[in-house]
């Protein structure tokens, strides 16, 4: 059989039930299943195209916002469009945005206009600041440079709000991970999320598969088959990408749906760490750090498509900067997220370093479980910066590592997209950390079973 026959029938396969869930869960890191979506939302894909409005009819938006890049002085506000359309946002600090401003998508000299998703990037906010946004579009008709008109204006009823970060802010954070386009999943996560109402959402890698098309990432960022399609219209999201974020020929450019961080918040040296953040939120300080693919770039699978190995290197000098900012040198508690884990107790587990193809007789699977790579060039700098806590993801598989004789910090290792509760540890997960009482409380939520599986309390790093 061919490999693309047998993805395909694999995709199939496993969205008539026919594939265990373990199974499943498996091939999502062993590159077994890297269809983009189940063959249900495949085929809704394929239908919303052949069924699209031709050009000038039905609706111009047809997603909820999604705030992107949780910080203390700008927002990201991105949705989806199904023509060519010129968007912006109205924002403001009183309810009925009678002192908003309007915020066209793009930069400087050219707006970013675009028949796909809408991109609009607000600066120069105040930290810890209520604000409220309305989002809108013009419709375009473009034949060339000089023949170019508006042909309708559409923008939605709705007012939405959001909070920027900074040392005001309420220090209460989620972290999800692994959803991997799964709905059945995704619904009763991001349902727990609306729940508790965070100041902001990680979403700590492997949110794909392997997408090959913009409208198969737009169905699971702007438009996923779940409950609450407004999921990110109000509570901002930061981004930790995984390594199935990096494959496919749409995830190779992933800031078309989710944006970089603003530019003006890293040195020229680091424009291309669009994905790393230092964030403050109340006493918390956030660190967020890329691990980038499982496999080494010397492993022959994926041809030399990925350079991961400077990219972590490049981080550690990011990461010893952002970790000297006074906002973040002065948190009371530390946060630091990625989403391979940096650490593993089993001596079998392949620690991604394996050159050139991944392989070796001591170590198990032919992919990282953890990145021993990322925890010689960060490791120590967290250390020393008294991290009390890194928050991981990628083996599927809930599991909290205390400190030991190598490291200061806790590594909570974030569960899976496994919803039929055979295999112990293996459950989707919320992870909230909230301070109360001067002290920072880790609260793991079991989405298969309802419960809190675990509570981690860390007091002030010295």
């Amino acid at each position: 059989m061919k490999r693309r026959d047998f993805l395909r029938n694999a995709a199939i396969a496993a969205a008539s039930g026919s594939i265990s869930a373990p199974l499943l869960a498996e091939g999502l890191e062993s590159n077994v299943f890297p269809s983009s979506l189940s063959a249900e939302a495949q085929a809704a894909g394929t239908r919303r195209d052949e069924d699209a409005p031709q050009k000038g009819e039905g609706a111009l938006i047809d997603s909820e916002p999604v705030l992107q890049n949780y910080a203390e002085t700008s927002m990201n506000v991105a949705f989806s469009v199904t023509d060519w359309a010129n968007g912006y946002v109205i924002y403001g600090e009183k309810p009925d945005l009678s002192d908003g401003r309007k915020v066209w998508c793009g930069g400087y000299r050219l707006t970013a206009m675009d028949n796909e998703v809408v991109q609009v990037r607000l600066t120069g906010l105040k930290p810890a600041t209520l604000y409220y946004y309305r989002i809108g579009a013009d419709r375009i008709e473009y034949k060339d440079g000089y023949h170019i008109r508006i042909t309708g204006n559409e923008e939605s009823p709705k007012v939405y709000s959001f909070r920027t970060a900074g040392k005001e802010a309420k220090a209460h954070f989620c972290v999800i991970n692994d959803t991997h386009a799964k709905w059945e999943v995704i619904n009763p996560t991001v349902n727990k999320v609306m729940e508790l109402q965070p100041s902001c959402v990680v979403w700590n890698g492997d949110a794909c598969n392997t997408e090959e098309t913009t409208e198969a990432q737009k169905l699971i960022f702007f438009k996923p088959e779940i409950d609450r399609r407004d999921y990110a219209a109000s509570i901002p999201y930061l981004f930790c990408p995984g390594n199935h974020d990096n494959r496919g020929m749409a995830n190779r450019h992933l800031e078309r749906v989710w944006m970089y961080r603003q530019p003006e918040e890293r040195q020229s040296r680091d424009w291309d760490l669009g994905r790393n953040f230092a964030v403050r939120m109340g006493d918390v300080a956030l660190v967020g750090l890329d691990t980038a693919e499982d496999k080494m770039d010397t492993n022959p699978m994926f041809c030399n498509l990925f350079v991961s190995e400077s990219y972590r290197i490049a981080q550690q000098q990011w990461l010893r900067d952002a970790l000297r900012q006074p906002e973040i040198k002065s948190a009371p508690f530390l946060v630091a997220i990625c989403h391979i884990p940096l650490f593993d107790p089993d001596p079998k587990r392949n620690p991604g370093d394996l050159s050139p193809a991944d392989t070796h007789p001591d170590y198990s699977g032919n992919f990282a479980m953890w990145q021993r790579t990322c925890s010689k060039l960060w490791g120590p700098l967290l250390d020393k910066a008294g991290c009390q806590l890194l928050i991981t993801a990628h083996q599927h598989h809930y599991r909290l590592d205390k400190p030991d004789g190598t490291r200061r910090w806790f590594q909570m290792v974030g569960g899976g997209p496994d919803m039929s509760g055979k295999s112990k540890g293996s459950f989707p997960t919320v992870i909230e950390g909230e301070v109360r009482d001067g002290k920072l409380v880790v609260s793991v939520h079991n989405i298969y079973s309802g419960t809190i599986q675990d509570t981690l309390t860390v007091g002030k790093r010295r």
